[in-house]
């Protein structure tokens, strides 16, 4: 079931919050009940085959968590920790990376060997690694929980099952355990209904708007020119930026309609001055899990430089095969390691350089720098395959050629004739669509660089777990608040959303 869909907005979500506060005056935990069966529900609704699957899951982990509890400090523990890592593992490798491994092997030994075919269950990856962060955090006497119900309801909470946050024990656990989560507030509809209305519009009036003009190159890159192929690799960078920041939005909006706080996993990433501040940015809660739960046992930066290096490679390569089972995405993770290598070396030799560190205009060029670094890594994370990436970074690099549209060049006049005597050539047709694409493209571009985020806007109102409103609140005009503008503004912004629901489309973080 999808967010922006009339099913969910009409059906689920109301009778979902009616139950929940019907049943939380009566018991608190008759609503975590109710709340984690309705969240099976929404999860079963796309294919109710793994439900079975899940509760497995859940059961298994629970088991070995109150088992590791049991055997805190004891060789035993550290036996049932490397298990339940191991089972957890396996279980996401099988489903996720079996048909990968299967065809490589086919195409390295010559051998007609036939794939199993395997449909991904949704969400497999965000409640594997929740769920081996629990484990982890047991181990370590962070996370005690004997309540089986709570448990089923902090790994299957519907807000985060599908797309994330990667959710800690130790932030859940205890809102859920609270009594006044469960009490009725008119502020908590208040500002998870803004959100909300936030991130939809986020999805369904920027994102789905950018899709076509990215598909359009990603689904038949044919040699393209310069400026087709940064159209439509910018669509796409545009596309999930707003598509992935949706999501955050709505999910965090959501589950503050149920008295429940999300951490942040998404802040602006384009605004990042590094590489290493996009990271902290852009899916925050993963960039989390991979620092506390490979980085560091890995050695993290204890081990001198070189070996500090070895392991942000590792991790942004693991990272990158989390994200999908193909080569692609090895490539996408291999590039974001170099990139933090290349930035972790430069701060070190920029500490003996005799200019000074805040020289006019550095963290411009900073943001630019890194956008660019950013965009060419897009570019293998979308393709089909390794030879789409390099032809459309091909036509990115200008080899192609430089053209516009004829109509377009026409249509600027004199501009368009001093761009043909500067050697930018013209071709037929497709000048409503280079419109419309560039048109889309700086729409993105002015409310990712320049516009305050949701968190933000709501700013006031403590939208996050995380959240620090000292330091990040939007300009004061620009601040939510509960007054008859602005729930006219929301109330506008919500209409237009709930219109473009005709032909919902899924989140590219959907089945991951």
């Amino acid at each position: 079931m999808l967010f922006n869909s009339y099913q969910f907005l009409f059906l689920f979500l109301p009778l979902t919050l009616l139950g929940y506060f019907l049943l939380a005056r009566v018991r608190i935990g008759l609503a975590a009940a109710w709340l984690a069966l309705a969240s099976l529900f929404f999860y079963g609704y796309w294919d109710f085959h793994y439900v079975p699957l899940l509760i497995g899951s859940i059961t298994f982990n629970f088991v070995i968590g109150g088992r590791i509890n049991a055997a805190s400090g004891t060789r035993l523990a550290r036996r049932l920790l490397v298990l339940g890592v191991a089972v957890n593992l396996a279980l996401l490798g099988y489903f996720k990376y079996a048909d990968f491994f299967l065809n490589n092997i086919a195409a390295v030994f010559h051998e007609d060997i036939k794939p199993l075919g395997i449909i991904l269950p949704l969400g497999i990856s965000f409640y594997t690694f929740t769920q081996i962060a629990y484990l982890a955090d047991a181990y370590k006497g962070r996370a005690q929980e004997y309540n089986f119900t709570n448990y089923v309801l902090f790994v299957t909470y519907f807000p985060h099952l599908i797309a994330g946050p990667i959710l800690h024990h130790k932030e859940m656990m205890p809102q859920f355990a609270s009594s006044d989560t469960y009490k009725l507030r008119a502020s908590n509809f208040a500002v998870g209904s803004t959100i909300f209305v936030i991130g939809l519009a986020k999805k369904v009036l920027i994102a789905d708007n950018l899709a076509p003009h990215a598909n359009e190159l990603f689904a038949s890159p044919s040699d393209p020119s310069f400026f087709v192929a940064w159209g439509g690799v910018l669509a796409y960078t545009f596309q999930l930026y707003f598509d992935f920041s949706g999501y955050c939005d709505m999910a965090i909006g959501l589950s503050r309609m149920f008295g429940v706080q999300l951490p942040l996993n998404f802040n602006s990433p384009y605004k990042a001055h590094n590489i290493s501040e996009f990271w902290r940015r852009w899916h925050m809660t993963l960039s989390r899990f991979l620092r506390d739960y490979l980085y560091v046992p890995l050695g993290g930066n204890r081990k001198g430089p070189a070996r500090r290096y070895v392991n942000l490679f590792t991790t942004m390569l693991l990272g990158g095969l989390w994200h999908g089972a193909g080569w692609t995405f090895v490539v996408w993770g291999a590039l974001h390691g170099f990139y933090l290598i290349i930035n972790h070396a430069w701060i070190a030799a920029r500490e003996s350089l005799p200019i000074g560190r805040n020289l006019p205009g550095t963290r411009l060029l900073g943001t630019a720098l890194t956008f660019l670094a950013v965009v060419i890594a897009w570019v293998f994370f979308r393709a089909v395959s390794f030879d789409d990436a390099i032809t459309i970074l091909h036509g990115m690099s200008g080899a192609n050629g430089v053209a516009i549209p004829q109509g377009v060049a026409g249509a600027l006049g004199e501009v368009g004739r001093q761009l043909q005597n500067v050697g930018i050539g013209t071709f037929l047709g497709g000048g409503q669509r280079f419109i419309e694409t560039y048109a889309w493209v700086t729409v993105g571009a002015l409310i990712a660089f320049l516009a305050p985020n949701t968190q933000q806007i709501a700013a006031r109102f403590e939208p996050a777990l995380d959240f620090d409103a000292g330091q990040s609140a939007a300009p004061r005009p620009l601040q939510w608040r509960p007054t008859l503008p602005w729930a006219v503004a929301i109330g506008l912004l919500a209409t237009a959303g709930l219109l473009s629901l005709s032909r919902p489309t899924e989140f590219l973080y959907f089945q991951f």
